[in-house]
């Protein structure tokens, strides 16, 4: 029998999210059912939700869920009821890189997680009075009381830390932490500069305090959040509303240049000022996704001094590995993600992606 459940429903692009009742098909063989009990807020749901990404919409989004198992189906074997999960993104797990232990790049990954709105086979999961929905959002569409998720977007958890602290890691803080433990790598000795502390640049400040770099330079034009970043691990924080040349003061700081920079505002003026912010054989990671068709300029003769642009997804995280690992460390306490969450009711999304977009909230999550 389908499943009727209260979700955040998104209309058109730019409109509010609004509290409706909807309708969630039985599940397939390697799909579960999910009691969602926290759901982190990410500016990729607000980039959809106004447009700037093409998901179908009316739908259902949240892509950083965490609840416990409640049904699964007759082809899961990876949980059972009663479990409690992370949800992450999804992927087919055939594909070459799904096979080499790179998911994030899985090629089924834009149509079953970010643009698609329905299964594979075209279906969605999600209904409203009787009409189908967007849904599956990164196979889950986490902003509702209880979801039909793929098998392959769970990851099980072995903690009874509150689930509202768990949610984020799903996408923002893995984003960040595997941007610096997958592409980054940092070398004994090292500076790693990180333009935008939001969730996704405080998970980066948060990883490389545990590797051998030695600077550690955050950048944003909140001081808040400045300020919190240095409380993380930072060893330099930069206004850059106060500094005109953020670049040149990243050069001061490091001495000719950093050895690597991460982009995690999704603006592309600020990962032209990465670029020019490292020095000879630097590494730029860019992680904040801007609107499709979005360019950046840069100088090719700047960069043929070795200096290597990187884009990245969801980290490059494999994450059945990833997601626990910051787990544990959470558990040792050396991993505070609580830090970076503000939690709100699922009928006060309106106002915590607002506080988000003020900067007021870092990383909003509502708990059911």
């Amino acid at each position: 029998m389908p499943f009727t459940t209260e979700a955040a429903v998104v209309e058109s692009a730019g409109a509010e999210f609004v509290i409706q009742s909807v309708e969630l098909d039985n599940l397939r063989p390697h799909e579960v059912l999910i009691d969602i009990k926290a759901a982190g807020l990410c500016h990729t749901d607000l980039s959809v939700a106004g447009g700037g990404l093409p998901f179908p919409l009316p739908g259902v989004l949240g892509h950083e869920g965490a609840g416990i198992v409640a049904e699964v189906g007759s082809a899961v074997a990876r949980v059972h009821a009663g479990d409690r999960v992370v949800l992450s993104f999804t992927s087919c797990g055939s594909c070459g890189n799904c096979r080499d232990g790179h998911p994030a790049y899985c090629d089924t990954w834009l149509p079953e997680n970010l643009i698609g709105g329905a299964r594979n086979d075209g279906t969605s999961p999600i209904s409203r009075g009787g009409e189908s929905i967007g849904g599956h959002f990164f196979g889950q569409s986490s902003f509702a009381g209880r979801a039909v998720v793929d098998e392959r977007s769970i990851v099980k958890v072995e903690t009874t830390r509150p689930l509202e602290h768990l949610s984020p890691l799903a996408c923002g803080v893995q984003t960040g932490a595997g941007a610096v433990w997958n592409a980054v790598r940092p070398k004994p000795g090292s500076s790693l500069v990180v333009f935008g502390v939001g969730a996704v640049g405080l998970s980066a400040i948060m990883a490389a305090v545990l590797t051998p770099a030695v600077t550690i330079i955050a950048v944003d034009r909140v001081p808040s959040r400045l300020e919190l970043a240095r409380e993380l691990g930072a060893t330099h924080t930069i206004d850059a509303s106060l500094i005109q040349d953020v670049p040149a003061e990243i050069r001061k700081i490091t001495e000719g240049g950093a050895d690597a920079a991460i982009e995690a505002t999704g603006n592309t003026k600020v990962l032209e000022q990465a670029v020019f912010s490292t020095a000879a054989r630097g590494q730029i990671v860019a992680v904040g996704a801007p609107a499709f068709g979005a360019t950046a300029a840069v100088d090719v003769n700047f960069i043929m001094a070795g200096r290597r642009v990187q884009g990245i997804t969801l980290g490059d995280s494999e994450i059945e590995t990833l997601i626990p690992a910051i787990v544990a460390l959470m558990e040792a306490g050396r991993f505070p993600v609580d830090k970076l969450i503000t939690t709100y009711k699922l009928e006060d999304i309106n106002r915590a992606a607002e506080d988000m977009r003020t900067g007021s909230a870092i990383k909003p999550v509502m708990v059911l």
